[in-house]
């Protein structure tokens, strides 16, 4: 049975684990912030499940503790950013509060960043912006476990897109989704609870479909969105080339293939068109277009009108991006986390490793 946790005690525990491996006691806050979001909005397989695998790529020196997150390319509206190979989440918000800096000049802002790792959920990032009446955009390239349409290759990463959208008496809009029918973190949750994944999830080696989510370890891929050619798969390439291209060719990080792995069982590319992973995130003033005010009437108009879509059968509702990832804080704020069995183990351990308390 999975046990509940307060935000709080798992906060705490997070922040002094990466506080000891020699983190500023800043930047631990901010990976644990970062990594609670997920498990907060429902996305386990971006929160506490990560602890374990970014550990283990500080320990085998794939990560730089303390790093020097810098500008180094920058003009009114736009900028790049060196994130010194550290926790990606350390680049991402401070990109992320420049182009929201820069929209409040400009009226958009638009920052990519090189030479990082893994940043947690993008959707984190976008809603930086909601509070100063912006849209929010974040993109970040991945571990290359993905075949184009029609390859066995795993040229791509899941590639996920984040957008916030504020609106004046509703919750915002947040779309926070991979350009992959699954994420490589969720397919890793499956295996972990000994199940089969859905059909048009993952491929084998040869390109044959596979309900297997262990198959990434046996030379196999996820599929696009779409899963195959004649359910739109070649959109979802597109989608995810586009997330690859803007994250990594605008910033000078590794593209597609050669991007670093933020998984164990990858070993790194011996060719590097770059350095380290890449983001890129975007801030939109809503008033550079019309009056913030006037923009969120309608927005309520916008959700107003899908909520009141007529639902299929076997469905109460239809719902709005972010609904659902709402819900989902405000429950486990009040009754606390839930922490799989096997990743509560690993917690354990880690928690004797670096002689920190978990408390209950």
């Amino acid at each position: 049975m999975k046990k509940r946790y307060s935000y709080n005690i798992l906060f705490q525990f997070v922040t002094e684990v990466f506080f000891k491996i020699g983190c500023k006691k800043a930047d631990a806050e901010l990976i644990a912030e970062v990594l609670l979001a997920a498990e907060l909005r429902g996305i386990p397989s971006h929160g506490l499940a990560r602890v374990k695998t970014y550990l283990g790529l500080w320990e085998v020196g794939r990560i730089t503790l303390n790093n020097e997150v810098k500008v180094v390319h920058e003009t009114l509206s736009t900028a790049t950013i060196d994130n010194g190979n550290g926790f990606g989440m350390l680049g991402a918000k401070k990109a992320m509060k420049l182009a929201i800096e820069k929209a409040k000049i400009a009226g958009t802002g638009w920052v990519s960043v090189l030479n990082s790792n893994h940043f947690g959920i993008a959707g984190y990032y976008a809603m930086l912006a909601l509070k100063d009446d912006m849209i929010g955009i974040t993109m970040t390239n991945a571990s290359p476990l993905v075949a184009p349409t029609w390859s066995t290759s795993r040229f791509l990463g899941t590639n996920p897109i984040a957008v916030a959208i504020p609106a004046e008496n509703y919750p915002p809009f947040v779309a926070d989704f991979a350009t992959t029918p699954i994420a490589q973190g969720k397919l890793s949750l499956i295996e972990r609870k000994g199940k089969k994944c859905n059909k048009g999830f993952v491929q084998d080696k040869e390109g044959i479909p596979s309900t297997n989510p262990a198959i990434l370890k046996q030379g196999g891929a996820i599929v696009p969105l779409g899963s195959d050619y004649e359910h739109g798969s070649h959109k979802g390439y597109c989608l995810g080339a586009i997330v690859d291209i803007f994250s990594s060719v605008f910033s000078g990080a590794n593209f597609g293939p050669f991007t670093p792995p933020q998984v164990a069982f990858l070993p790194l590319s011996e060719k590097s068109t770059g350095l380290g992973i890449g983001h890129f995130f975007g801030a939109i003033r809503i008033d550079a277009f019309r009056p913030a005010s006037e923009f969120k009437k309608s927005m309520d108009q916008w959700i107003e009108t899908f909520k009141n879509a007529a639902p299929t059968a076997g469905h109460e509702k239809v719902l709005i991006p972010g609904e659902p990832e709402k819900q989902n804080t405000e429950y486990n704020l009040k009754n606390g986390i839930d922490v799989l069995p096997d990743v509560e183990v690993e917690l354990i351990k880690i928690a004797e490793k670096y002689n920190v308390t978990i408390y209950k």
